[in-house]
């Protein structure tokens, strides 16, 4: 068999063990070590297994993964965010859907300290959808809403899927964050336009709030936001302002949170452990998948497939457009079955050499990516954070009901990815203006 037959062979027996539900790091490890011993021989197939893991994981740049992770958990279970919430829904219920945009505006905030989608809607959920439901707000409404805003967290810094994106590609981290804060802003802004042209249709989705807040409770409520705030100053403003790399911004931002947290009695030995107890978890989840995809890319480079698929594409003349459609295709495809980090990681040893020879700039294809990533998040059947603001909500409100919410959302996200692939100047504008 030859070389490029193995590595073609090799990703439609992925494909097959995903389909089969495979947790994707164990397929995407077991497959690649299979695909290297049949190339060059078992021995050689261990030494890659063993070097691979150890060298990705002693890559500096990935101890932002955990401190980021320990920062927004920190966070949550602290209950530091709550005011951003508070402070948005005194200020903005006049507002048709006032306590809608409230939450997408929270959620908005509530990224700049999590960089998980799936973290932010939990918590956005749990603050925000009783307040909603108490005030008459339609219950596919309010639940849609937290679904979709949580996707936010994914898009401004620090996002996971960010970071581990430069890692891989070898892009600037900061240029990544940079360029995400646009994707994220003008994603909270289609939410913001759905909810109050939705309201305004049909104001019994969301009936006006009969409880005024007062200029000074407004203000009080802003003063409340501090916590936040300071996080978000410290860790971020010392980031862009050269202060520290983007891999030490991690460890700052988590020292931040525990003392702040400390500082505002919040922080129990309970939330210290679950906090922990997550980090670790989660970025053990992380560093599998992305040690497998690190060693397919091993063995389709070895294999001559990426190259092969490169050349493919490009003795077909394929229209950097039309190929970007494509693209964008199979990841919507990919988000409703698969969670976004398996998705990015299993793709990218494919995709990388493709878009190298296209000339686009990797950290704009990296932010549309986890656009569509994060779009996944909410698309049936596998909507991730459809089915966390369920556990939240429980037998208040059906999944179908939250999938239907959601819809509205969805086809602002289209809007928000067109006006991304035809105007990169949204994405890269703040990278090229600091850069």
């Amino acid at each position: 068999m030859e070389r490029t037959e193995v590595g073609l062979w090799g990703i439609a027996v992925l494909v097959l063990l995903i389909a089969l539900r495979m947790p994707i790091g164990i397929a995407l490890v077991a497959v690649s070590f299979g695909g290297i011993w049949a190339l060059i021989g078992l021995q050689p197939a261990w030494g890659v297994l063993t070097a691979v893991p150890f060298d990705f994981g002693a890559s500096w740049s990935l101890t932002s993964v955990p401190m980021f992770l320990l920062m927004g958990f920190c966070c949550f279970h602290a209950g530091l965010t709550r005011g951003l919430f508070d402070a948005a829904r005194k200020w903005l219920s006049g507002l048709p859907g006032g306590l809608a945009v409230a939450t997408v505006l929270g959620a908005a905030g509530f990224s700049a300290v999590t960089g998980s989608s799936v973290a932010c809607a939990a918590a956005m959920g749990r603050i925000a959808v009783p307040e909603m439901l108490r005030n008459g707000y339609d219950a596919t409404l309010a639940t849609g809403t937290v679904a979709a805003a949580g996707t936010i967290g994914a898009l401004i810094p620090p996002s996971i899927l960010l970071i581990i994106y430069g890692v891989f590609v070898q892009v600037p981290i900061s240029a990544l964050f940079l360029g995400g804060v646009g994707a994220g802003v003008l994603t909270a802004i289609s939410y913001v336009v759905v909810i109050v042209l939705r309201a305004k249709a049909n104001p019994k989705l969301a009936p006006q709030v009969t409880e005024r807040a007062t200029t000074a409770m407004k203000f009080a409520a802003l003063a409340d936001t501090w916590p936040v705030l300071l996080l978000v100053f410290g860790v971020f403003g010392g980031l862009f302002a050269g202060v520290f790399t983007p891999t030490e911004a991690g460890a700052v931002g988590a020292f931040l949170a525990f003392v702040i947290a400390f500082g505002k009695g919040a922080l129990t030995r309970r939330s210290s452990t679950q906090a922990l107890v997550e980090t670790i978890q989660t970025t053990a989840a992380i560093f599998v998948i992305a040690i497998g995809a690190n060693l397919l890319t091993r063995f389709l480079a070895l294999s001559g497939a990426s190259q092969l698929l490169s050349q493919m594409v490009i003795e077909l003349g394929a229209d950097p457009m039309l190929l970007l459609i494509a693209i964008a295709a199979m990841y919507l495809v990919l988000g409703m079955f698969l969670e976004p980090l398996g998705a990015m990681l299993l793709t990218l040893p494919i995709l990388l050499p493709i878009m190298l020879d296209t000339g686009l700039s990797l950290v704009w294809f990296g932010v549309v990516i986890v656009k569509f990533l994060e779009i996944g998040m909410v698309t049936p059947p596998v909507g991730l954070n459809v089915f966390v603001i369920k556990g939240v909500v429980g037998d208040l409100v059906s999944t179908t009901q939250i999938f239907r919410g959601v819809a509205y959302f969805l086809v602002a996200d289209l809007v928000v990815v067109t006006l991304l692939m035809a105007f990169p100047g949204i994405i890269l504008f703040l990278p090229n203006l600091v850069g």
